[in-house]
């Protein structure tokens, strides 16, 4: 039912007009998150439609919503804008009043009919609300190209919304349609970064982190809790898997040699990851590995760390993202400062001179038959930690 003369906001939905059939779960899914995002706002009322998503500020500050708004994946963008009765009078004497207050030095009319048999044409409305507004603020120009002031008149069966300004949102797919994934977080730059992306593509995501004790320090979890955190504004809660992985890694380089050690370490990290995903029917793993940045991840190292070791998709969103790229996304959502915290994870602690760039299988497969690693790899399964991270508590269970 249609509320006129009051404060609301138009949230667009953008990629998710592709999806036909399906589009009524995305946008059920998007405005069930944009609910618990904005949940600190009490006076917020919601109004789903097939077309846009409408949240009535009652009480609440749009400046303070607008922030949070910004960082909900599936939203394209969104405007502040009134409803009014279908009255072309009332809609010419508020486009004056915006027009009144703007700085701007010109301007354009854009009308949209989504009800073609309202009484008066796009052309027609325009011509009237512009000629009002060149008639009383005479310091303002029309340009139809490029104005500095767009009023946007849209005009529905029951009720016509005016705006002007929009935010853009972060676009995607609403966090949760596409299934849960499990995310091997390390603490450095690029995880967190292919999380942020992961999420945008409409994933639910748990972490897997493996920690090294005495090895690495409670920094380093302390770094995961606080990259998570961040990260609370596009997915308001996370569990993550801490992986015991001291001992293995140590038997790792004991029976690898250190040129295969990063080779048969990921393998494992690799087998740990899927059997503790297929445990908690996650769909699939992803990572932050970017082409050839390190030598675990030049093409030849990834088909040899995969190869005969584990059995669903692995996502590697960062796949084609150079270094100075994946910076920038982190500086954007605010995760570099923290990755770059001077706390080594289990990748980094035992230095390696010689890692090889093209591992063959052949001895890849000597080194795993000279010692079963399955007891171990069953063990750090068994004794996996859970962090909970969100934005109301944090807490540690057993897994």
């Amino acid at each position: 039912m249609a509320t006129y003369n009051q404060d609301l906001i138009m949230v667009r939905f953008g990629e998710l007009n592709t999806k036909g059939k399906n589009m009524k779960d995305f946008i059920k899914q998007l405005g069930k998150n944009i609910k618990v995002v904005l949940k600190g706002f009490p006076t917020l009322t919601y109004e789903i439609r097939h077309d846009h998503i409408y949240i009535y500020l009652g009480e609440e500050d749009y400046d303070l919503v607008k922030e949070r708004l910004k960082k909900v994946p599936g939203l394209l963008s969104f405007s502040l804008c009134k409803g009014f009765p279908r009255d072309l009078e009332i809609i010419k004497k508020y486009a004056l009043d915006i027009a009144s207050k703007s700085d701007a030095k010109t301007f354009k009319v854009i009308t949209k009919r989504a009800d073609k048999l309202f009484q008066y044409t796009s052309d027609q409305i325009n011509r009237e609300v512009a000629s009002l507004i060149l008639r009383n603020v005479p310091n303002l120009k029309v340009d139809v190209h490029n104005p500095e002031l767009k009023i946007n008149i849209n005009v529905r069966e029951d009720i016509i919304y005016v705006y002007s300004t929009s935010e853009k949102g972060i676009g995607g797919y609403p966090v949760g349609i596409a299934g849960k994934g499990l995310m091997m977080l390390s603490g450095g730059i690029d995880s967190p970064v292919a999380a942020y992306l992961m999420l945008k593509r409409g994933l639910k995501l748990e972490c897997i982190h493996f920690a090294a004790p005495p090895y690495t320090s409670e920094n380093v979890i302390i770094k995961i809790h606080d990259l998570l955190r961040k990260l609370n504004i596009y997915q308001p809660d996370f569990k993550v898997y801490i992986v015991p992985f001291t001992d293995i890694q140590k038997k790792i380089y004991e029976v690898a040699g250190t040129s295969y050690a990063i080779t048969i370490m990921r393998r494992m990290m690799l087998k740990i990851a899927s059997k503790i995903a297929h445990r908690n029917n996650d769909l699939v793993l992803a990572n932050g590995e970017s082409i050839g940045q390190v030598a675990s991840q030049t093409l030849k190292s990834i088909v040899a760390i995969e190869h005969d070791n584990v059995y669903m998709p692995i996502i590697r969103p960062l796949a084609t993202y150079d270094k100075l790229d994946i910076i920038d996304i982190a500086k954007k959502i605010d995760t570099y400062d923290i990755s770059i915290r001077p706390y080594e994870d289990c990748c980094t602690i035992f230095e390696v001179k010689d890692p090889t760039t093209s591992p063959s299988i052949e001895k890849i497969k000597e080194i795993e038959s000279s010692f079963d690693f399955s007891p171990m790899v069953d063990e750090c399964v068994k004794n996996v930690k859970v962090m909970h991270v969100s934005e109301e508590e944090d807490k540690k269970d057993e897994f």
